[in-house]
């Protein structure tokens, strides 16, 4: 099983680096995870729609790239979802083989068209996170659903 994790924006602060790299090297290589960073469109003065959508357009076109993979959107108005119910679909993709891409928008969110398209919309929290800590959130959040499933004492 591999997971996807398709992300707006690009060059980010060096804690982010250092945090998302660190839970996706403990992640075992049955589970393992890989980062697709989406350059924002530039953001001159303009419309804020067209850039949603252009930024929904370019994670599109790289998800046509994995064919039945379970895509998942991250949208504050998401089902809850806690470390229980995480670990327990990650364990059922795993088992059927199926990869999971998941989905994180820019600064202003994602575009509503792919998230309408997703099997499911997951929100991590009722608080809006800022996308660059979504990356390592999202990182340590799968490490710790991965434990659950090894009967690692990580997860107490």
């Amino acid at each position: 099983m591999r997971i996807h994790l398709f992300a707006v924006g690009t060059r980010m602060p060096a804690w982010v680096e250092q945090g998302f790299q660190e839970y996706q090297k403990r992640l075992p290589p049955d589970m393992r995870l890989q980062l697709e960073e989406i350059p924002l469109p530039k953001r001159a003065k303009g419309d804020v729609a067209a850039l949603v959508r252009a930024e929904g357009e370019a994670i599109r076109k790289r998800l046509e790239k994995l064919p039945g993979a379970r895509v998942v959107a991250l949208e504050v108005t998401g089902k809850a979802v806690d470390t229980p119910m995480l670990s327990q679909r990650l364990g059922e993709l795993r088992d059927l083989g199926q990869d999971l891409a998941l989905l994180v928008g820019g600064p202003d969110g994602l575009c509503a068209r792919l998230s309408a398209a997703a099997d499911e919309r997951w929100s991590l929290s009722a608080l809006t996170l800022p996308h660059p800590l979504v990356r390592v959130l999202l990182a340590e959040q799968l490490y710790r659903g991965w434990t659950l499933l090894a009967g690692h004492p990580y997860h107490r």
